[in-house]
């Protein structure tokens, strides 16, 4: 297997885990047949268990293809992140991140090239941010680092081995259709798009269809679901009103978490959100 030290997210995503891991990572059940994610994102979570059998997914196809391409494709996906390393400016960054204005243009890129897109604007854009807007162009602003890592060729070649040596699906998809193959034994953890706390905070588009109230009920009916087969999940989301009455029938853990990513400055900082559970 590979080097656990090195199974790290490759990309910073809204939302991630990492800082948060030491409150999540003691509610994980110790055993499970198989570990869901169907809303990977950064895979914080799961790069810090590594299990030996998972399906993860994401409706975000550029994201998905990011992991499929490092599985398959990680040495070519290494030389394309070289090239752009050496070629970085802001007018590179503009350069690349227009690509996607033009369909047509844009799918003449190969999987290879359009996940080297990903990890470079994901490097380089301001604060890290993944945002479309409803055309579904990626449309964050330069970020001015000084010397962004946009090659970490020690962590992709890690994730490249655990994901070919480990038995780990990679969909793209509906998280419903997804969990339908799972059973008694597996084990699922949700972190979708967060409800907002405030009009302002709402940083659901990750894909250019955003996350709905609606949809975060729909969300729960599917841990219903999944609690009526026996079926073990941790969720989490954010700690406001709606979300604690939704979940009123599960065991509801409140934790503080430090935002990396807002739109307004001083409104990063530590924030309250729940982890919810159908376990003792």
């Amino acid at each position: 297997m590979a080097d656990n030290s090195e199974l790290t997210p490759i990309l910073k995503w809204v939302g991630g885990k990492r800082q948060i891991l030491d409150k999540i990572l003691p509610f994980i059940p110790e055993h499970y047949s198989t570990y869901y994610e169907p809303f990977v994102g950064g895979g914080a979570v799961f790069f810090a268990l590594h299990p030996k059998k998972a399906v993860l997914n994401d409706l975000n196809s550029e994201l998905i293809n990011v992991y499929i391409v490092i599985k398959t494709n990680a040495k070519l996906l290494i030389e394309e992140l070289d090239k752009h390393s050496k070629q970085h400016s802001k007018e590179h960054f503009y350069y690349i991140r227009a690509l996607d204005r033009n369909k047509t243009e844009y799918d003449k890129l190969s999987d290879v090239q359009k996940a080297a897109r990903t990890i470079y604007l994901n490097k380089t854009c301001y604060n890290g941010l993944y945002r479309v807007n409803a055309n579904g162009e990626f449309n964050t602003p330069f970020g001015k680092y000084k010397n962004p890592n946009i090659l970490n060729e020690k962590c992709i070649l890690a994730i490249s081995k655990y994901l070919q040596e480990a038995d780990i699906r990679i969909k793209c998809g509906d998280y419903r259709k997804i969990l339908s193959s799972a059973r008694k034994g597996a084990f699922v953890y949700f972190d979708p798009p967060y409800m907002p706390v405030s009009t302002t905070s709402n940083f659901t588009n990750y894909t250019a269809s955003g996350f709905t109230i609606e949809q975060q009920v729909e969300l729960k009916q599917t841990c219903d679901d999944l609690d009526r087969r026996g079926i073990k999940f941790l969720l989490s989301n954010a700690n406001t009103a709606e979300i604690r009455r939704l979940y009123a029938g599960y065991r509801i853990k409140v934790i503080k978490a430090k935002r990396a990513i807002n739109s307004v400055g001083n409104k990063r900082g530590v924030v309250e959100e729940v982890l919810v559970r159908n376990y003792d």
